[in-house]
């Protein structure tokens, strides 16, 4: 491994020794003395990404394959194919309580294996892979097992729940508390997808357990910095699909087994879509759906998120969802949702004559959510108090934004069916088909999973003032770099970007803050066709990670920033071959050296031997 490696980790402060670094490279000049600060790295994954573990004995009739204490249950694909209603046994919940099947009991894994392959083995592990690839970082990088913390739970509760059964919050308290004593510095936040949800309830919760004089002082003193992956800060739309036909995320079972059992969980309804800023209608009309919203408002949705076909001889139940009788208003042929429509529950209460399982939906959204006395998490979301904040997410990729249901005459769970899709793409909002839809699209797009409206709502935490970087994703040489400074940002609008870009390279746009609150920085980072769950996976983030870590927690740091003037290679996968020139690109750093076992000739440009000297230029 290059010098170069190792001794970038031990800038970061993440527990490498003295020793660990190259020759001719003097620690004293890197800050990495007694008195250095170090961090600790506090992983929260995100939905189904922690392993759950059998805490029953279960005999499965007519199988050899049985279900015991520690048995893995989510995930083992074996058992799913094999013992499908054994499975279901050990994954469900009640829907009212959130207590586990009386037959079998799951509690989550503990420690980084929890989160890093749900099922491993030689077929299934790198299908099922989660933050392996960042723990593999980590160990190239020299960084010592206690300087990593996981803290997996149950994505199968609320946060109410979590704290309940688990005392989750009480856990997570005393996780940053240990890594502060162990360490002697302040932790740096991880959280993926619904993960961020988690540390945002944990937030909340703890403003209920410290002192108001105390609760600012105790944020300081054990994170330093948030780094929001891939955040559902709006919601997903994909969360209204599971609850109304299932999503299998690639497992070997049928759709209304899929929404079987994801009806049980009351985190089933933790991330559906809500508007940022709706109106009240004044007058209501049984015609139509629709808020009043605010149409200027640059982070709503593009469309309604659900379009639903109603029968002709359907009822109203008016017990539960009274509405008005007006003489031009008669029974719609289709009800339309908008957002906030599907966050208060109108979905549930109106389709009640068609779908009698949304008042179970209901009440658990009012239970864990609407009425939840730490948090109403379909709420918009404040920029934490915390000193540096990183909103990193994808974009630029095709991603579902709305739906089209109709109701089959079937019993539950399969008494819906999905007529159309509806697509945020290149600019434009298209149906399954390929047909343009109605709609207020945006320039960008989500990251496959979560909606652009929704993953860039953490601009609105940006200042007045922002400068915006656009920069290759890849190792440059900085000629193609683009940086805007002094951007104005309209308060609770999206900021514009007028600069040019090649539809060959795949970029990275910084958006940066460090003068709107005072000791405070917050960056924004948008990365080109990085889908959802990949991102946590991706070497471009992990290596802006490292440089940004680095700059913020080394003495001789200058800039607010890190410098993006260019990117040399770090490993030798950075480094490639320039057949035009026909020798490995960025000669200063990357040579040709083959090694057995190369297969082509990029494989066999790797990095040079180097002291590091030139890593100041970053600062």
């Amino acid at each position: 491994m290059a010098p170069l490696l190792l001794f970038l980790l031990l800038l970061l402060g993440l527990g490498l020794s003295p020793i660990a670094l190259g020759a001719g490279v003097d620690a004293r000049n890197w800050g990495t003395d007694e008195h250095h600060r170090k961090f600790s790295g506090v992983i929260i994954p995100g939905f189904m990404s922690t392993r759950l573990r059998s805490w029953s004995l279960l005999d499965c009739p007519f199988s050899p394959l049985n279900f015991n204490p520690l048995d893995p249950v989510w995930l083992d694909t074996r058992k799913v194919l094999s013992v499908p209603y054994c499975w279901m046994k050990c994954m469900v919940l009640d829907p009212v309580n959130q207590t586990d099947h009386p037959e079998c009991k799951s509690r989550p894994d503990s420690g980084i294996a929890a989160i890093s392959e749900l099922d491993p083995g030689y077929i299934t592990g790198p299908l099922s892979s989660v933050w392996k690839d960042w723990v593999a970082w980590c160990v190239e990088f020299g960084i010592e097992a206690e300087s990593i913390v996981a803290a997996p739970y149950d994505w199968r509760l609320a946060g109410s729940a979590l704290e309940a059964r688990d005392l989750y919050f009480h856990r997570l308290r005393l996780t940053f508390e240990t890594c502060r004593k162990l360490r002697g510095g302040p932790s740096l936040v991880f959280a993926h997808s619904l993960g961020n949800n988690v540390f945002r309830y944990f937030l909340e919760w703890l403003k209920q357990e410290i002192a108001p004089k105390d609760y600012l002082m105790w944020i300081d003193d054990h994170i330093f910095a948030y780094h929001a992956l891939g955040a559902p800060f709006l919601g997903a739309a994909e969360t209204v699909k599971g609850w109304l036909s299932g999503v299998t995320f690639g497992l070997p079972i049928a759709e209304g087994t899929a929404r079987s059992m994801l009806s049980t969980f009351s985190s089933g309804l933790w991330m559906l879509p809500f508007s940022p800023s709706c109106v009240p209608p004044t007058k209501a009309c049984c015609c139509t759906g629709r808020d009043s919203c605010n149409e200027d408002d640059a982070f709503s949705w593009p469309m309604d998120v659900l379009k639903i076909d109603v029968p002709m001889d359907a009822g109203v139940s008016l017990e539960l969802n009274p509405l008005p009788t007006l003489p031009e208003c008669s029974l719609p042929f289709q009800r339309t949702y908008p957002a906030q429509k599907i966050a208060d529950g109108t979905i549930f209460l109106e389709n009640l004559d068609i779908d009698a399982d949304g008042k179970s939906a209901f009440e658990l959204l009012k239970k864990y959510y609407l009425d939840d006395p730490v948090l109403n998490p379909l709420t918009p979301w404040e920029r934490p108090p915390i000193k540096n904040v990183y909103c990193i997410y994808g974009v630029n990729l095709k991603t579902e934004v709305g739906y089209h249901f109709a109701p089959t005459g079937r019993p539950f769970p399969d008494n819906w069916m999905m007529k159309d899709v509806f697509y945020e793409t290149d600019g434009t909002l298209v149906s399954r088909s390929g047909v343009e839809v109605q709609g207020s699209p945006s320039a960008v797009t989500g990251d496959s999973t979560v909606p652009y409206n929704s993953l860039s709502w953490c601009k609105t935490w940006l200042g007045e003032q922002v400068n915006v970087t656009r920069a290759p994703q890849t190792a440059h040489d900085g000629s193609d770099v683009q940086e805007l400074f002094n951007v104005e940002h309209r308060p609770g609008g999206d900021i514009p970007v007028n600069v040019s870009r090649d539809n060959r390279m795949k970029y990275i746009t910084y958006y940066e803050d460090a003068l709107s609150i005072p000791g405070k920085k917050t960056a924004v980072w948008e990365v080109d066709k990085i889908d959802h769950r990949n991102l946590v996976r991706s070497p471009v983030l992990l290596r802006e990670l490292w440089l940004e870590i680095l700059h913020d927690s080394h003495p001789q740091a200058t800039r607010s920033f890190v410098s993006k003037a260019k990117r040399e290679p770090m490993r030798d996968e950075d480094c490639f071959w320039d057949y035009s020139k026909a020798r490995c690109a960025m000669m200063q750093r990357c040579e040709y050296r083959y090694v057995f076992g190369d297969v082509h000739l990029g494989q066999s440009c790797r990095l040079k031997a180097s002291t590091g000297t030139h890593i100041l230029h970053y600062l």
